[in-house]
């Protein structure tokens, strides 16, 4: 779905019709290009001058928040939390008191879109990063976003932040984090989304190849790429944390469940109970988010009420494959 003309382009941020009859699920990848980094002349590395807005449903926001934690940046860059459930303009501040966001002064993320792009004509998406002086929106491109946390805020990362992009496996590293994110984190969007049988059986096969080599792959190594927590790791666990609470039912993702696949999840908790990671998660905010905005897949805006969060506490024993 490339229709930029309307709030609705993005299915994973606005409400209304997603499913485009007889099509596959195309998502737009068009954001906002720019980034903080050390030299812009715009948009300079600078503690305290930048909000990351997110919201604890979204996978795609999940990972920005992962991040900021994993690598201490919590006091550098503020946080602002949607709530799980929107309507076709925008996210909103609904957890806050009165529903304002207590730093922007705003109800709406939309409204720091507009003060920027007064005619912003694309979905409200998050995660986003607001420039606090100016109220007006810096970037909402995802991936860049965990990028430069790691990469230009690193003399503001914690003691002993992980190296989420070590150079000894880069390359093979990218090479994973291209195949989980068309084949897993888009590949049960293609599923939910997809508009006849056709796209969505070819979906179907093409996400159980990739979770198939995934369980294979993690027989092996504790981590995707080795010993070590990294940006692949991230990126992943946003989707399968999400997978029987919503991706298994109401994305149709349903040859089996995470928790039939020992690897993954046995890994899937193992990062749940990794600091930074499961507090996180908000499954009561998830599940609202999906079975209620997805009214084209969920009519009736039923949420429903399993699985039981309390077996991601579980014991894991994946501490057998490495530190």
């Amino acid at each position: 779905m490339n229709d930029h003309s309307s709030a609705a382009a993005d299915p994973h941020d606005t409400a209304g019709a997603y499913v485009k009859a007889g099509a596959e699920f195309d998502r737009d990848m068009d954001y906002i290009g720019d980034r903080i980094t050390r030299d812009s002349p715009h948009w300079p590395v600078e503690p305290g001058r930048y909000r990351l807005v997110a919201a604890r449903a979204c996978p795609w926001a999940n990972r920005a928040i992962i991040v900021r934690s994993l690598l201490g940046l919590d006091d550098v860059i503020g946080l602002g939390l949607c709530g799980p459930v929107h309507d076709r303009r925008s996210w909103t501040f609904d957890l806050d008191p009165g529903g304002v966001d207590p730093v922007l002064g705003y109800e709406r993320l939309q409204e720091a879109y507009v003060a920027r792009f007064p005619d912003y004509p694309k979905g409200i998406t998050v995660p986003a990063i607001v420039d606090v002086p100016t109220r007006q929106v810096v970037t909402n491109d995802f991936p860049w976003i965990t990028h430069d946390f790691f990469f230009e805020w690193r003399d503001f990362h914690r003691d002993g932040a992980p190296d989420l992009w070590p150079d000894d496996v880069r390359e093979e590293m990218e090479s994973v984090m291209r195949r989980v994110f068309t084949e897993v984190n888009n590949g049960v969007y293609r599923c939910g989304f997809a508009g006849s049988q056709e796209a969505y059986d070819a979906a179907y096969e093409r996400l159980w190849a990739a979770m198939d080599w995934l369980e294979e792959r993690l027989s092996e190594r504790r981590y995707l790429m080795g010993e070590t927590i990294t940006e692949a790791d991230v990126r992943l666990w946003t989707t399968l944390v999400r997978f029987d609470a919503v991706y298994h039912g109401h994305f149709k993702c349903n040859r089996n469940k995470l928790t039939e696949m020992p690897n993954l999840w046995g890994y899937a908790r193992d990062l749940f109970q990794t600091p930074g990671f499961g507090e996180s998660v908000d499954f009561d905010q998830i599940k609202r988010h999906y079975y209620v905005v997805h009214t084209d897949i969920n009519p009736t805006r039923i949420v429903p009420r399993g699985p039981d969060p309390a077996a991601w506490l579980t014991p894991h024993g994946r501490e057998r494959l490495g530190r």
